[in-house]
Formats: structure tokens, C-alpha cells, sequence
């Protein structure tokens, strides 16, 4: 890997910070959420402000430019580039201070929007822009674009609300501006000057609708708004100056709260109603289209959406206020007024944030297209005057259908903004240009802005003299002069700009189809357009586990964006492009970056897009080692169910010698694991022998079913499986296994040994088919196999059939009266493959039905599998741990049931702490009449 440039030389000899410039971390941060690709010469992670300075002091006199970046999420291009990138996410995020008298609070650039709502909430304070990615972007990212976010006509935009900012101008020059204080700095005479010598432009020009933030914000700079420098470096994005600490303005909410779905016809008639809304003093209103709910409905299943008006396209309302009558008489008036053909108000706080969350995640799920085709951001931020939206959906339909390309419109239809992610064929010359061109003659016609709150970055500063006159383009390379004359910050941006459709990064990449192990059948069977689906909206930096998430738990625990489902990603892109990461598969970067994935599948299913992390590092794994000598553990845990079958000859001989300290340490080395860890003992018995010795002592007399018996359940907890007969024969069932061992492959999945799994997994898929009953897992990673990988390995009618007959145990007792469990406090850690791949709803209900009190944990138990047990990543494993599980098992009290249905979950509560997990099986069969 390469390990120096020369600025990263430089920049450590001066002795800033944290600095970077390996390989890996210039693949890390190529890009952002945006289409563009921009490797860095380095990365610098400051510490302190004067990190900062001398940053920037370095960069102007080596002429390396340098580019601000909180956490990515930055959908334009506004935050790569070609020389040094100054992350703040890292170090300079904290909450300085917040003063409940004067409702503000003091920040450093780097600060996440959700942890300072976290900081402000004890004084009932909250921060009013709340972009869809608030519980990742920061605070400098949202006043680098002027963000906004769905609650903008509530609390205004970021501009609105940010009272005083400390700056550094490209010259070095510290700047200290606050909001209705005139800037008097010496520096600001020739600014002063320019606004004075074209009034005319600046008044006609800037500041026509609330929305209007391509450019820089010069109506901020007029006579009568006090020459206010604060409002036109909010929205320049980090290319007049560097942020290093801002005051914002904290906001009181109304204690009331309710919203108001309102459903249309189409999406034109609501953008239509919109305007007609803003009398009744909304605090949101989004539009979204039937598309989207469709998508979200297919990727999460029926239950995430809450029902909904009749309509194809709906207005979601929000209205607060300190009085509750004064707010439903408002929502019942603003009903009748809104032309909607059904209507549904929703005052319960957990049905409304699941409805938010489809417009939350919008960007992530309409990263495929109506089509099924990738699509892409580049036009996704478009706002026309709020009274002119329905007549410019209508156009820009009408637009779409000329070119051919499709996409989910929604957005904040009252301001006027609508997001949308296209289809275009970045593989056609010219064409992403062109349409681009024409959809911004378009929105200049109605007196749009190319952007309502993302900026301009590399895919819009382009289309800027589309809107604005020569004077004010000219106007734009003068200011940018007064304090960047050098052009040294966030150089492409807004003046000068790039060509928009140069530095693409997907048609860059080589396209790969051949040789692969996977099918990818939602991607037409490219590894390149799989890898692709991960756009960097960032979802993986967000702590999501409180809400019952799992991604992503390594970085949870290290906070390293190289161990993000994104950070992986983004080294895959770099791997598949050749010219950053060369070696392709067995490229160093792609195996650092994946060594501390756990392969939970969690991205699967908490990642908007889709990505599924797990099935790519197998991939990287096989294409690696095909035909080459593996890690030891491959071999060992790799194989696990072979020496299981061997050991279980023997069991007693084996635990025996695995409790000699000696022995056992040795093992664990030689075998690639970690000392630290325990080796699991071997049942005495194994499940298909007490099947078959108990065969003619049980009486299932119902409908039949193939209980899968796995590798875990057969040789190391049989108790599991004999359980599980027990309820499936007090449910009617009749219970059938394979006639042979069957075994799904997980473990030579998690190694990528693919070849010899197609064999495995084909072998096990022609029985169970042939068996033509319904089948039921118990260990959860095993019955996913059978329900997704399966399918993607193998791809026949067999395996499909397979995946749709197979069930959890909650899933098939749907409709049986389980024993009670009244008064029983039930701590649940649903394993990763069953929240990602089959959802864990159905045993939290088949619980809650019982009688139990169920606390439901998100995060994953660190073990998953075998990466927890190898050596290298203990602590990491248990720093997993600690994320969620080990904390909520302390505090769950001594009666409580630890409920963990994964064999790893279970065997890493047993390694970490003195209490026991139980299977939903053990559960349930325990409160069953004794026979």
C-alpha cells in the first residue's frame, strides 16, 4: 500500500494532528454521497483549531487545496477533494455549551445534528433544521449547503438560525461574524465595495424565495440587511472559509403535535395543494409519491408502512401549537380547505415517526429507480417558488418521459423543493450532460434555484449562469477573490466550476460479471452495480440500534469510517475503478477494509440501498483464495461442521482434552483463534440420535414438518432441537428431519469457500425440496441461508421453492395459542440474519400474545459467527458487546429471560457474562404441560 504523499509528509513534520494518507483512507474518502470521485492527496483529522490553521497555512504555501468535510453526506460533490481533506467528525464534535437564557448553544464544526438535540433537549431546546440525515451530518456540513430539512417552515433554514460563526478565510485570516452586527473587519472593504458598485443585481437577483440557495447568499450583504458577512458564508460551502465554531439559534417546541395525511390523485395535484397549506401555520409538509411507499412496503415488508389515505400521492402535514384544541380545530379546517380526495390524522407519536421514516430514508430508497435501475443524485435538490411546484411537477413529468428516465419525486412540497434520484445511463456519452442542461433551463424558467438545500458542489456550480445573470456570475469570482484569491478552498465549487459530468465515478469503474460465485440477481448480475447501490447517504454512521437496528456494529464500536458499510463500500468502488486501489481482489486496502466486518447482514436490511456487505466480503474472500492457500481459520471454523461430525464420534475424548489449558491454547492458535476464547463443548448425544431413539415414544399427529437441524443444534446444543419438537408437537404438527446430515454452508459462506458450498448447499436444497413440506430453522444464521443465500448461490427453481417453504419458529406458529408467559420479563437479542433477513416481528408478537414483557435490543452480540472467535478481533468483538447487549444484561433483573435464539449470541453471553441465553424453543417448551 502506498503509505506517503508528499503533503502528508509535510503536513506530519509540521506536527498536525492526525494525518493520513494511506491508501486506504484516500479510497475512504474519494467520495461522498454524490456521483463524483475526487481521491485526496490526504486526510487530516484536526484536534484542535490550531490543527486547523496550520492546516491551512501548509495547504497555501504548498498550493494544495483543501476541501472541509464533516461526515460525507453531501449528495452535490461538496465535500471531495484533490488535495487535503479536513475531516471533523472525529475530534472537534463536541457541544461547547449551551445557554438556556439565551437560547443558543456554542459548537464545534463537527458536532452531529441529533447529538446536539441530545445536548439541548434537557433545557426542552432543540436546533430547528433537521435534515433526513440528522443523526449523522454535522452541524458544519448543514451551514456549508444552508440545510433545511422537513421542518424548515417551522424553524426556517440553517442561515435562519445560526446567530455567530468563527472562520478562517483562504488567506488565514480569522473572522469573527455574528447575525445583526454589521462586519467591520479591514478585510471586507473591497466586499463592501463590490455590493455597493451593483445594487441593482444583488436586489434583483438573490433572495426571491426562501429556497433560492444556489450561489453564494449576497442579499445578505444589502444596506438594509446590515451588511451581514454571517448569512453569506452559510450556504458557500467551505469555499470562501473554514469553519471552526459556530452559535446557533435553539428553538422551544410546541408541545402539541399532530399530523395530517392528505391523499391526491397524483403527485401534481398535491404539489398543487401545497401552497394552499402554509395559512394554517404548518411546521411541515412533504409530498410523496405512491412510488416510494411501494418501494418501502417491498423492501421492509407490508407493516412498514402504517395505512394510509386513498390516493396515489400524499401531503404529510405537521402542525403543533400549545393548545390541543387549537390544534385539531386547525387540522380539521386545514383538511376541509386542502382538496385532498381521503384524508387520516395521526396523533399517536410511534405511528407518526414510522411514516416519517419513509421520507427520512427517501434518499436511500429511491436509489433504484421505478425500473429497478440504479439511480442517481445529480438533480436532486431542484426548487421553484412554492405557488408554481404542481405546474413545474407537471413539466418536469412530462421532461422525465422525453428522456425516458424515471425516478420517485418527493420533497418539501410547500417550500417548494422536490428530491428526486434519476435513472440516467451514465454509460451514454453526453447524455447526463444534456438532460442536466435541459432540467435546468427548466427550473430557471419558473424562477427556480438549481439547488433548495444541498448546494451546488460539482454537480450544479455549472449550471449557475443558467439562473443568474453574467453580472452576478461575475459578482460570484470577485467575492470568492476578497477571500480565497488563491482558489485553494473546495476549488470545482460554485466559481470556476468542473464540468458536472466529469469525475463520475460509475462509469468509471470495470464492469464485472464473470467468474462470480453470487448471482446478484437484483443487480443483472454485476458485482460492479451491487457495489454501486451503497450512494454514501451514510446511514451507517448513525446509531440506530436503539430503535431495534444493527448496522453497522463495527464502526459503532471503533468510529472509524473505514469500518462502515460505507467506508467498505467506497474501497470496493476503489478496488472495481483500478487506478487508487490496483490489485483488485487481494488488494491489502479491500482486506483492511473488511477484515472487522462481521458479515451480520445488517446493512441488508437498515442500509436504504440495499447493500449487503456480507455477501461481498464472501466474494472478495473466494475470488482471493480460489485456488490458493487459505488463513488457518478457514480451515478450522471455516469447516466447522466436519470436525463437529468427527468430534461427535468421540464427544467426551474431545471435551476432555479441550479443558487441558495447554491443549486447548495451543488449539486455539494453531487454529487462528483467539485464546481468550472458550471451546465449546460437544453434546454427549447429538440431536438425530435422541430423534431417533425417541421416534416411537411421540405423537405428532398433525400436518407434517421438516425441522432443519443444523450444525449448531445437532452436535452442540441439542436441547434446542428437542425443545423445539416439543412445541411443534403441542402445536399439531408432526415432526420430520433429512434422511442424511444436511448442512447449509454458512461457515464455508463466511470464508468464502463458494465453490465447495454450491455443492454443500445443493445437496441440502435437492432433499428439502423433495421432501415438499414446510420447513422450520432454528438457528437463525442457517435459515437464512436457506431463505437468501441459497437463492443467490444457486439460483434453481429448487432453491427458490426452498427459501418460500422455509419458516422461523415464530413464523410458523402464527396462528397457535402459546403457553403463557404472564408476568415473564423477556431481554430479546435477535440475531443479525433475523432481523436482517427474515424480521423479528413475528416472535415479538407470538411473545407479547403470550403474556411477556419484551425489551427488544438492537446492535449485534459481537460474536456473529466466527468473527468474534478469530484472532485480532476480540476487542472489537467485545466493544460490539458493549454497544447494546452487555449493558441491557446487566441491568435486566435475575429472573429475567435472556432470549438470544443464535448460537453465537448465546455462546457470547456465556463468555462475557454469568448469565444464560435461551432459544424461543427452550421458552416456550419450558411452560408446556409436563407429559
Amino acid at each position: 500500500m502506498e503509505t506517503s504523499t508528499p503533503i502528508g509528509h509535510a503536513l506530519r513534520q509540521a506536527g498536525i494532528g492526525e494525518v493520513r494518507d494511506d491508501s486506504t483512507t484516500r479510497a475512504l474518502y474519494s467520495s461522498d454521497a454524490s456521483l463524483y470521485r475526487v481521491p485526496p492527496q490526504a486526510v487530516v483529522r484536526p484536534r484542535s483549531i490550531d490543527d486547523v490553521a496550520a492546516t491551512l497555512d501548509l495547504c497555501r504555501r504548498e498550493g494544495v487545496p483543501l476541501t472541509s468535510r464533516g461526515t460525507g453526506t453531501s449528495l452535490a460533490g461538496n465535500a471531495v477533494g484533490p488535495g487535503v481533506v479536513l475531516d471533523f467528525s472525529r475530534y472537534l464534535n463536541r457541544v461547547l455549551e449551551v445557554d438556556p437564557e439565551t437560547r443558543t448553544a456554542r459548537v464545534q464544526p463537527g458536532v452531529v445534528q441529533a447529538d446536539l438535540q441530545r445536548a439541548a433537549a434537557p433545557h426542552g431546546l432543540r436546533f430547528g433544521p433537521d435534515p433526513s440525515t440528522h443523526n449523522r451530518c454535522t452541524i458544519g456540513g448543514m451551514i456549508g449547503n444552508n440545510a433545511c430539512g422537513a421542518r424548515a417552515l417551522g424553524y426556517g433554514r440553517t442561515s435562519d438560525n445560526v446567530v455567530a460563526l468563527e472562520v478562517l478565510t483562504g488567506t488565514g485570516h480569522p473572522l469573527s461574524l455574528r447575525s445583526g452586527t454589521p462586519a467591520d473587519d479591514p478585510m471586507l472593504a473591497p466586499l463592501r465595495d463590490l455590493v455597493a458598485r451593483d445594487l441593482a443585481t444583488v436586489r434583483t437577483e438573490f433572495g426571491r424565495f426562501g429556497r433560492q440557495v444556489s450561489g453564494y447568499a449576497l442579499e445578505h450583504l444589502l444596506p438594509e440587511n446590515r451588511f451581514d458577512v454571517r448569512g453569506l458564508f452559510v450556504g458557500s460551502e467551505g469555499t470562501l472559509g473554514v469553519t471552526t465554531e459556530a452559535t446557533v439559534r435553539l428553538v422551544v417546541d410546541a408541545p402539541i403535535r399532530t399530523m395530517v395525511v392528505l391523499g391526491y390523485p397524483d403527485i401534481v395535484a398535491a404539489g398543487n395543494a401545497s401552497h394552499g397549506l402554509l395559512g394554517f401555520r404548518p411546521t411541515a409538509c412533504e409530498g410523496l409519491d405512491s412510488r416510494i411507499v411501494d418501494i418501502v412496503r417491498e423492501r421492509r415488508g407490508p407493516s412498514a408502512v402504517p395505512p394510509l389515505p386513498g390516493g396515489a400521492a400524499w401531503l404529510f402535514v405537521e402542525l403543533a401549537g400549545d393548545d390541543a384544541a387549537e390544534v385539531r380545530d386547525r387540522a380539521r379546517a386545514m383538511e376541509k380547505a386542502s382538496g385532498a380526495i381521503a384524508a387520516l390524522h395521526v396523533d399517536d407519536p410511534a405511528r407518526a415517526a414510522a411514516l416519517w421514516r419513509i421520507r427520512e430514508d427517501g434518499s436511500g430508497l429511491s436509489a433504484r429507480s421505478p425500473r429497478g435501475l440504479p439511480a442517481h443524485a445529480g438533480w436532486e435538490d431542484a426548487a421553484v417558488p412554492p405557488e408554481r411546484i404542481g405546474d413545474y411537477l407537471r413539466d418536469f413529468e412530462e421532461l422525465l418521459a422525453g428522456y425516458g428516465i424515471t425516478g420517485y419525486p418527493y420533497g418539501h412540497f410547500a417550500d417548494g423543493c422536490i428530491h428526486i434520484r434519476l435513472d440516467v445511463p451514465l454509460d451514454v456519452p453526453g447524455l447526463f450532460r444534456e438532460f442536466l442542461f435541459e432540467a435546468g433551463r427548466l427550473v430557471a424558467g419558473y424562477g427556480g434555484s438549481m439547488s433548495g438545500e444541498h448546494g451546488d458542489g460539482r454537480a450544479r456550480s455549472e449550471l449557475l449562469p443558467l439562473m443568474y445573470s453574467p453580472d452576478a456570475i461575475a459578482l460570484f469570482g470577485a467575492v470568492k477573490e476578497v477571500f480565497d484569491p488563491e482558489n485553494l478552498l473546495n476549488p470545482g465549487v460554485l466559481v470556476d466550476p468542473r464540468p458536472l459530468d466529469v469525475d463520475l465515478r460509475v462509469p468509471a469503474a470495470r464492469k464485472v460479471r464473470e467468474g462470480l460465485a453470487f448471482r446478484y440477481p437484483h443487480d443483472g448480475g454485476d458485482f460492479t452495480q451491487a457495489v454501486h447501490r451503497c450512494t454514501g447517504v451514510g446511514k451507517c454512521r448513525a446509531d440506530n440500534t436503539g430503535t431495534g437496528g444493527v448496522m453497522c456494529p463495527s464502526y459503532l464500536a471503533t468510529r472509524e469510517e473505514k469500518d462502515s458499510t460505507r467506508g467498505r463500500a467506497r474501497v470496493l468502488q476503489e478496488m472495481l475503478d483500478g487506478r487508487l486501489v490496483t490489485d483488485s481482489w487481494s488488494s491489502p486496502e479491500v482486506h483492511e477494509a473488511l477484515d472487522l466486518c462481521l458479515s451480520c447482514k445488517g446493512c441488508l436490511s437498515d442500509c436504504p440501498t440495499g447493500v449487503d456487505m456480507a455477501t461481498w466480503k464472501s466474494e472478495v474472500l473466494y475470488q482471493t483464495y480460489k485456488g490458493r492457500r487459505r488463513p488457518a481459520v478457514h480451515y478450522s471454523l471455516g469447516r466447522l461442521p466436519q470436525w463437529a461430525a468427527l468430534a461427535s464420534r468421540a464427544p467426551r475424548v474431545v471435551n476432555a482434552l479441550s479443558r487441558i489449558p495447554g491443549v486447548a491454547a495451543a488449539g486455539l492458535t494453531l487454529a487462528g483463534l483467539d485464546r481468550r476464547r472458550t471451546v465449546p463443548a460437544f453434546a454427549p448425544r447429538t440431536f438425530r440420535r435422541w430423534f431417533a431413539d425417541t421416534l416411537p415414544q411421540r405423537s405428532g399427529t398433525g400436518g407434517p414438518v421438516l425441522l432443519f437441524v443444523d450444525t449448531f443444534t445437532e452436535y452442540f446444543t441439542p436441547e434446542v432441537g428437542i425443545a423445539a419438537v416439543r412445541v411443534l408437537e403441542a402445536a399439531g404438527y408432526r415432526v420430520h428431519v433429512t434422511d442424511e446430515p444436511r448442512c447449509c454452508g454458512l461457515t464455508w459462506i463466511t470464508t468464502g469457500q463458494l465453490d465447495q458450498v454450491r455443492k454443500i448447499l445443493g445437496r441440502t436444497v435437492s432433499e428439502l425440496f423433495r421432501a415438499g413440506m414446510p420447513i422450520v430453522g432454528l438457528e437463525p444464521s442457517c435459515t437464512a441461508v436457506l431463505r437468501s443465500d441459497a437463492v443467490e448461490l444457486l439460483g434453481s427453481r429448487s432453491a427458490r421453492a426452498v427459501a418460500d417453504s422455509t419458516t422461523t419458529l415464530a413464523e410458523l406458529l402464527t396462528d397457535w395459542e402459546p403457553p403463557s408467559l404472564e408476568g415473564t420479563q423477556v431481554v430479546a437479542q435477535p440475531h443479525c440474519h433475523h432481523h436482517a433477513v427474515m424480521g423479528w416481528g413475528a416472535d415479538e408478537t407470538l411473545l407479547r400474545r403470550a403474556g411477556a414483557r419484551v425489551q427488544r435490543l438492537g446492535g449485534c452480540c459481537g460474536l456473529a459467527g466466527n468473527f468474534g472467535v478469530e484472532r485480532g478481533h476480540y476487542e472489537v468483538s467485545v466493544a460490539v458487546a458493549g454497544t447494546r447487549l452487555l449493558p441491557a444484561v446487566e441491568a435486566a433483573p435475575d429472573d429475567a429471560v435472556i432470549l438470544a435464539d443464535g448460537y453465537s449470541c448465546r455462546t457470547q453471553l456465556g463468555d462475557l457474562t454469568t448469565r444464560r441465553g435461551t432459544h424461543l424453543a427452550e421458552l416456550l417448551a419450558s411452560r408446556l404441560p409436563v407429559r
